[in-house]
C-alpha cells in the first residue's frame, strides 16, 4: 500500500508543529533569518542521524540527490552544507533541548506501565555519565588532559522504557557528583548510581525532599553499626545493617542513619556493599535495583553505536550540543513510534530499517512487519528494549 508520506515524514509527524514553534520562539531562533528555518535545520540533522551521514557535505549530496522527495519529507528550502554549518553554529542549542524534553514527557507516558525487572510502583532512575573523546586542536574549549579533549554526557535514565529524562553536556574534566546539584528530585522516587556520586552533603538533600538513593559504599567508609536486620538465607545477602557515619565531616553532612547492605552476587561471585536511605524495601530488592543501573550503560552503548554522537559536524560548543540534542530527539522519536504503531521490533531494528527506507512511501508499520520476521521480534516483557545492537 502506497501513501503520500515518506517513511521519514511519518516519523517527523510525531512532532507537533506548535510544540516546535514555541521552542523556536522561546529562543528567537528565527531572528533575522530569511531562509532555511529551524525546522529545515532539524530535519537535515535528524536525517543525518537516521541515515548515518559522515559530514555536512554528505548530508547535502544525499538530500539533493532526491529533489522530488524533499517537499514530502517536510523541507521548504534548499539544503547547503555551508548554510547548515552556520545554523548549527549560531542557532541556540536550547531549541532542541526543549524539543527533546517535550518528546521525553510524551515517551515516558507511553512507557509508564513497562516493567524493568523489579516489581516496584515508584519511578526508578539510573544516573551515570559517559565520556566522548575529541581532538584537542579542533575542540580547544573542551580540554580534558594535556593532549586530549573530551565532553561528558551526564544522563538520568528512567528505567521504564528506558527513556533519558535529563542530559547535561559538560567538559570531560567535570566531576560526576556535581551533576547532583542539577537534579530536580522527585519525592518517593529511587535514584540508582555508582560510588562516583558518593557525596554525603549532596545525598542528604535526597533525605530532605523524600527521595531515595541506592549507591555503592567506598572501602574507606568509616561507620558505627547501630543494629542489624534479618537477612534471607541463600539469596546472596550477607548482612543488612543500620549505620551511622563516624568521620566528623561526613557525620555533619549526613546527620541521619544509613542502611548498609553486604551482598554477594550468586551468579558472578562479586561482593558489593550498598548504601541507601530506604529502610522499607527488602535487601534483595535493593541489590536488584542496583543491578538495573546497567541499563544506563546499555543506553550509552546504544546511542554511541546507532547515532552520530562520536563524530561531530561542527566544532563550536553550540554545534556539538545541537547535534547531541537532535540525536536524543531521534532516539525518543523512534521510541515513541515503536509504541504508537504497536511495533514489536527493537529500537535498533527499527532504526536500521528507517536508515535505508527514509524516501519510501508506504505505511511505517507495514514496512517494519514485512522486514522483520515474527520470530526475530523483541519481546519487551522478557528482554531489555535496547537489545539488538
Amino acid at each position: 500500500m502506497r501513501t503520500d508520506k515518506t517513511i521519514f515524514s511519518q516519523v517527523m509527524h510525531q512532532i507537533h508543529s506548535e510544540q516546535f514553534r514555541r521552542c523556536v520562539h522561546r529562543y528567537d531562533g528565527h531572528y533575522r533569518i530569511r531562509s532555511f528555518p529551524c525546522w529545515d535545520q532539524f530535519l537535515a540533522m535528524a536525517f543525518a542521524q537516521m541515515t548515518y551521514r559522515e559530514s555536512l557535505a554528505d548530508i547535502e549530496i544525499c538530500l539533493r540527490s532526491r529533489p522530488d522527495q524533499l517537499y514530502r519529507m517536510g523541507f521548504h528550502s534548499t539544503i547547503a552544507h555551508s548554510t547548515l554549518a552556520d545554523a548549527n553554529r549560531s542557532r541556540d542549542w536550547r531549541i532542541y533541548h526543549d524539543l527533546a524534553q517535550g518528546l521525553i514527557v510524551r515517551a515516558r507516558r507511553l512507557y509508564a506501565q513497562d516493567s524493568f525487572g523489579v516489581d516496584l510502583e515508584q519511578t526508578v532512575y539510573a544516573l551515570d555519565s559517559t565520556t566522548i573523546d575529541l581532538c584537542l586542536s579542533l575542540f580547544p574549549w573542551a580540554r580534558f588532559r594535556a593532549t586530549k579533549a573530551a565532553i561528558k554526557l551526564h544522563t538520568l535514565l528512567d528505567l521504564r522504557g528506558p527513556i533519558p529524562t535529563m542530559i547535561s553536556i559538560t567538559e570531560g574534566k567535570e566531576v560526576d557528583m556535581t551533576i547532583l546539584d542539577e537534579l530536580v528530585l522527585e519525592p518517593g522516587a529511587f535514584y540508582v548510581m555508582d560510588r562516583g556520586y558518593l557525596d554525603f552533603e549532596r545525598l542528604y538533600w535526597f533525605e530532605r525532599v523524600g527521595a531515595y538513593f541506592v549507591t555503592r559504599a567506598k572501602t574507606t567508609l568509616r561507620f558505627r553499626r547501630v543494629r542489624s536486620r534479618k537477612v534471607p538465607k541463600g539469596m546472596g545477602v550477607r548482612s543488612d545493617q543500620v549505620i551511622r557515619l563516624v568521620w566528623r565531616k561526613s557525620a555533619e553532612r549526613y546527620r541521619r542513619g544509613l542502611r548498609r547492605i553486604h551482598y554477594k552476587d550468586p551468579e558472578t561471585g562479586n561482593v558489593l556493599v550498598f548504601l541507601t536511605n530506604n529502610f522499607d524495601l527488602p535487601a534483595l530488592t535493593i541489590a536488584h535495583l542496583y543491578k538495573c543501573r546497567w541499563q544506563v550503560e546499555l543506553f550509552f552503548k546504544w546511542v554511541k553505536q546507532n547515532l552520530r554522537i562520536k563524530h561531530f559536524y561542527g566544532t563550536s560548543p553550540n554545534a556539538v550540543k545541537t547535534q547531541v540534542w537532535i540525536a536524543i530527539c531521534v532516539y525518543v522519536l523512534v521510541a515513541i513510534v515503536r509504541k504508537e504503531f504497536g511495533l514489536e521490533a527493537s529500537l535498533s531494528q527499527i532504526l536500521q530499517i528507517l536508515s535505508v527506507n527514509v524516501f519510501e512511501q508506504m505505511p511505517l508499520a507495514e514496512l517494519i512487519a514485512k522486514t522483520v520476521p515474527q520470530n526475530e521480534m523483541t519481546d519487551c516483557s522478557k528482554q531489555l528494549m535496547l537489545n539488538g545492537f
